[in-house]
């Protein structure tokens, strides 16, 4: 994701634009040939099609959409549409061919798992994207609390009271109300957030020209603003948010300046700054705080030493650029995510191959985390597909969450019971709720 490749990426955009237009044709059916102005659709037909409700997990076993789309009144069935999507997805590579490369060599692990069952959708909830190949952008902090981006703003969503509000609005000027060394006390004007983190009582938002700003979630107003780099190649690809070795909390910064930084997010000084001879795009950190996978525009992953920064390995077999990395809780065991369309699987007892090579439907693996109980593995791609995979089964069966729609990002409550997905759509943008399976039975809380 370099500077030099920002016209390519643009001329990618554009045809994704062009792929919604389709989207709208093919899902729409009526509602967009209403709204194109052809006369033999009523404007009623096409304000019932795109009406804005939400759906329970009740409905849902009546038989209504997990999305609200209405496909008995379109021109195509679900499994017609799915079909075309596979067809027509256009899956971006920086190296050309990376998922053909794949799709010939690889199978996809056995369907059949049910770990999480579907609980509620709600379409109030609209979660958007700056930036198409950067989709952190959902967070957990409860399984009821949910942090997103919608356009400018940094929305908070109780699941419990379905009360949406937002937290920061950065169409309009932000500074710090809080003075600490090094921040900006003039702050940001219209920031562009590509990335953001949240965790315990911390939001940490990144922009797309190196800007970080950071939040107490108790506290009225921003504490923290700073630019990581005046680089014009400054994005800002993703953060993460964890316990320090020594205690306290630190927050790391991928950019794509090359540089990966952490900070103390209790005093919010800079500790480190490693750099690569590549954009980093996502870097996790160890359990026991003495790794740090790292992984960005090159086929290859690094471990860095997290306190001189030193590549301590290195793993290949990725076929293009990856941005997406996540450690099991076990500190064994790490994977990393492709434009390739796959996920692999390391072990770092033996790094010489991948202990499991895991392909997606339509696309890169954008994200991926694992539960707190190492039991499965979550892996979105761009668009339409969440894997769960069981670790305990080797990763060789998987549920597969199946919708329609871009992904924003795909949030683990810390206690495993809840997993979000931001799906970010014309039409039905929503927040789509699973909750973890049980062998009790229980009330749905909505009806």
């Amino acid at each position: 994701m370099s500077y030099y490749q920002r016209l390519e990426e643009m001329n990618y955009m554009a045809e994704e634009a062009e792929m919604v237009d389709f989207v709208d044709e093919m899902v729409g059916g009526a509602a967009a040939a209403a709204a194109d102005g052809v006369e033999d659709v009523e404007a009623d037909e096409y304000d019932l099609i795109t009406k804005v409700t939400d759906t329970s997990s009740g409905q849902a076993r009546n038989g209504q959409d997990i999305q609200g789309i209405p496909w008995e009144r379109l021109n195509i069935s679900r499994e017609n549409y799915r079909s075309t999507r596979l067809e027509q997805y256009k899956n971006y590579e920086n190296i050309p061919l990376s998922g053909e490369a794949v799709d010939k060599e690889c199978k996809q692990m056995e369907k059949g798992g049910h770990y999480y069952e579907f609980f509620y959708n709600t379409r109030s909830v609209k979660p958007t994207i700056l930036h198409f190949q950067l989709r952190n952008l959902v967070w957990a902090t409860s399984k009821h609390d949910v942090y997103l981006m919608s356009n400018y703003s940094v929305m908070h969503w109780s699941s419990i009271s379905g009360n949406l509000s937002e937290v920061i609005d950065f169409a309009g000027h932000v500074a710090p109300s809080e003075k600490h060394a090094g921040s900006l006390l003039e702050g940001f004007t219209q920031t562009q957030i590509s990335t953001i983190a949240v965790k315990d009582n911390f939001l940490v938002a990144g922009g797309f020209h190196g800007e970080l700003t950071c939040k107490r979630l108790d506290r009225q107003g921003v504490s923290f603003c700073t630019r990581t780099t005046y680089d014009d190649n400054a994005i800002t690809n993703a953060i993460e948010i964890y316990d320090s070795m020594r205690g306290g909390i630190h927050f790391m910064s991928s950019n794509n300046d090359g540089g990966l930084r952490e900070y103390d997010l209790e005093t919010f000084q800079p500790l480190n700054h490693f750099h690569f001879p590549w954009p980093v795009n996502h870097t996790s950190v160890s359990p026991d705080r003495r790794l740090i996978a790292v992984v960005g525009d090159n086929e290859d992953g690094l471990l860095v030493d997290s306190q001189s920064g030193k590549t301590v390995s290195t793993v290949e077999g990725h076929l293009d650029y990856s941005f997406a990395s996540a450690w099991h809780p076990d500190g064994r065991v790490f994977a990393t995510g492709n434009q390739d369309k796959t996920c692999r699987v390391w072990d770092i007892r033996k790094l010489s191959s991948p202990t499991a090579i895991l392909k997606g439907n339509l696309g890169a693996v954008r994200s991926i985390c694992f539960s707190s109980d190492g039991q499965f593995m979550y892996v979105a791609e761009p668009a339409d597909f969440v894997h769960v995979y069981s670790t305990q089964d080797d990763y060789r069966r998987r549920q597969e969450i199946d919708f329609f729609g871009e992904i924003s990002g795909v949030a683990l409550s810390p206690d495993d019971e809840s997993l979000y997905i931001g799906i970010w759509d014309r039409t039905y943008a929503s927040l789509l709720q699973y909750n973890k399976r049980h062998s009790y039975g229980y009330l749905d809380s909505y009806l």
